[in-house]
């Protein structure tokens, strides 16, 4: 299996405003580039926050309505009014992943990542493949992905893979909010080398931000069919964390490499997927016949299917509440496994420590772990690095 693997008219409603790209995202200019054996750059943004709804499977906006520094309501958010009705599966009348559903923790400016000692090595089995592990959600921190990496001993002191046979799985969203997401990118695209060259592997699943960076290189404000008036990908990238620094750097091996990444996997009998979501199964009968069919709609370059898939990945919470664990074994049983390992969806959120009113004045949430949930049928590996959470590494299997 291959690693790595139109435009309607325009519609105007009095309830959804259009979307206009500030001029400066069109402009190019010189990054700075700190030294070191892995590149950094940063430029944030200031957020507000808003009420959270608790729909499970509910859409989401570009992030999935994740919290994050970054998703602010600003003048391109897309809003659709109360009283309006639902639509088909429980979606809002209207729906469009560029609406926003989650409130805003920020993640503040003061988080410091310690400099640990390198840990041990990992220990490699006298024969067979080596451990496994997977990573959650990085979002463009890039500093605290190598702390959590060495963390494991899966790289050493000079950032370069130092676990053997070891294999490791992202599971995608690798830029926007954060300052480095291109940094990150280059760090997983050379680990992937190194750790072939050593006899194990190092891969990646495509999350909904990466088809968000890629709409937005390859369509920038070319409206598409959101189902609620004019939307375009150049917009939703930046109401949802898109850095200029990250556009100015993306070079075409990064956009070769996003658009080959698998949708999701199989691993020791673990489903790898990004996104809490069923929405996989309008895509294949198969983990071959889904990916196939994300890299072939990629490939065919149409903006208003790329934009379909990237609004399907938004959703999330499809394994939380009632009928959650029901949705899992939808998923299991269609493309096998015993579990099914996801990001996308922030743990405090899936475990209510944010979102309520109790919440919403609280300290920062703590996440040291995966969240083990739907009858011990999900692990969710977004700790939540854009507030102030954790970046997990996680070696599997996890008992519960």
């Amino acid at each position: 299996m291959t690693q790595g693997a139109g435009q309607g008219p325009e519609m105007r409603t009095p309830t959804v405003r259009d979307f206009r790209v500030p001029a400066y995202v069109h402009e190019a200019g010189p990054y700075t580039q700190s030294p070191g054996p892995y590149p950094q750059s940063g430029e944030v943004y200031d957020q507000a926050a808003e009420p959270y709804d608790q729909t499970r499977d509910q859409p989401a906006g570009p992030y999935g309505g994740a919290s994050g520094q970054y998703e602010q309501p600003g003048p391109y958010a897309q809003q659709t009014p109360p009283g309006e009705g639902a639509g088909p599966a429980g979606e809002p009348a209207g729906y469009t992943p560029t609406q926003r559903d989650l409130p805003v923790i920020n993640r503040g400016d003061t988080l410091q990542v310690p400099v640990e000692p390198v840990a041990a090595p990992v220990v490699q089995p006298a024969e067979g493949p080596g451990p496994l592990y997977v990573v959650g959600d990085v979002h463009g921190y890039l500093d605290e992905l190598v702390a959590a990496l060495r963390e494991k001993g899966l790289i050493d002191i000079d950032g370069s893979w130092a676990a053997g046979t070891s294999r490791l799985w992202f599971l995608g969203d690798f830029t926007d909010r954060g300052p480095d997401g291109i940094g990150v990118i280059d760090l997983v695209m050379r680990l992937s080398a190194e750790a072939a060259a050593a006899g194990g592997y190092c891969k990646a699943l495509m999350g909904n931000h990466e088809l968000l960076l890629l709409g937005a290189k390859r369509f920038g404000d070319t409206p598409v069919n959101s189902g609620a008036g004019t939307a375009t990908f150049q917009a939703a990238w930046l109401l949802n964390g898109g850095q200029k620094t990250d556009m100015e750097r993306l070079q075409d091996h990064h956009l070769q490499w996003m658009a080959r990444l698998d949708a999701m996997e199989m691993a020791d009998g673990h489903l790898l997927v990004h996104s809490d979501t069923t929405a996989y199964l309008d895509y294949g009968d198969s983990i071959e016949a889904v990916n196939d069919t994300v890299r072939e709609t990629l490939t065919r370059n149409d903006a208003d299917e790329c934009w379909d898939v990237f609004r399907k990945f938004t959703k999330r919470f499809a394994f939380r509440d009632d009928g959650g664990a029901q949705a899992v074994r939808s998923l299991l049983d269609m493309y096998g496994g015993s579990r099914i390992v996801h990001g996308h969806s922030p743990i405090p959120y899936l475990l209510g420590e944010v979102g309520s009113e109790e919440g919403e004045d609280s300290p920062n949430p703590v996440v040291e772990k995966p969240h083990v949930y739907a009858d011990g049928l999900a692990i969710a590996m977004d700790g939540g690095v854009t507030m102030a959470g954790k970046l997990l590494v996680q070696q599997l299997p996890l008992d519960s």
